[in-house]
């Protein structure tokens, strides 16, 4: 549940919120318990796990105050001011917002392809006004927060790849520490001459990332 904590952190108030791929929907009942929305609208691509998440708001249900969508991404998700997209990888998110829209204000939780994510989410003209990262203690998590529209800003490539907010963040650190442990792991393995290149350019980029953490904290 610390994972869940952290991330409801990021989201503000808002009249309709909607949690997409909910699973069990514990970020909707967050933002209903706590009178951060009006209403909200959960939605799962599974009946299974989108009925995990209507049993445990069955109270807002009946109250009419949370909608249950089972639906592909957005594909029937009208009207939500604030939309969050957790616990998927970043290429099915882009894949979501490609066969339907980008919402007006977002917050996305890409449990891979982050870089990817940001890329898509720039060359759109989405302005990123959160780029940040957490850990549970087992895992780290990146989050993307921002809106449809706005100041667009250039990143860099250590941006790009961390987020901008993440390089101000000793999290990033250790995640840094602990990716650079797994790359020289792979140097042992007996990588052929060309993979074994690409893991190198890896570790220099990351060290050099690491040292650009070191001075912003």
């Amino acid at each position: 549940m610390e994972r869940i904590e952290r991330l409801c952190a990021f989201l503000d108030s808002c009249d309709v919120f909607a949690d997409v791929a909910c699973d069990h929907g514990y970020c909707a009942e967050y933002m209903l318990k706590n009178r951060l929305c009006e209403s909200a609208v959960i939605s799962d691509i599974s009946e299974k796990s989108l009925a995990k998440a209507q049993k445990l708001l069955s109270e807002y249900i009946a109250e009419n105050k949370c909608r249950a969508v089972c639906c592909d991404g957005l594909e029937k998700i009208v009207g939500a001011d604030e939309v969050l997209i957790a616990g998927i990888g970043g290429a099915e998110i882009i894949k979501i917002l490609q066969n339907a829209y980008i919402p007006e204000k977002f917050v996305f939780q890409p449990m891979k392809n982050a870089k990817d994510l940001r890329e898509y989410l720039l060359q759109n003209c989405c302005n990123i006004s959160c780029d940040d990262l957490f850990t549970d203690g087992k895992k780290y998590y990146f989050v993307i927060k921002g809106t449809r529209t706005g100041e667009r800003r250039s990143y860099s490539e250590p941006q790009l790849e961390y987020g901008k907010d993440s390089l101000f963040n000793p999290v990033l650190k250790s995640y840094i520490k602990d990716e650079l442990a797994k790359k020289h792991g792979y140097l042992k393995r007996g990588l052929s001459e060309s993979s074994q290149k690409s893991v190198q350019d890896d570790i220099r980029f990351m060290e050099e990332v690491l040292r650009e953490v070191d001075r912003n904290i």
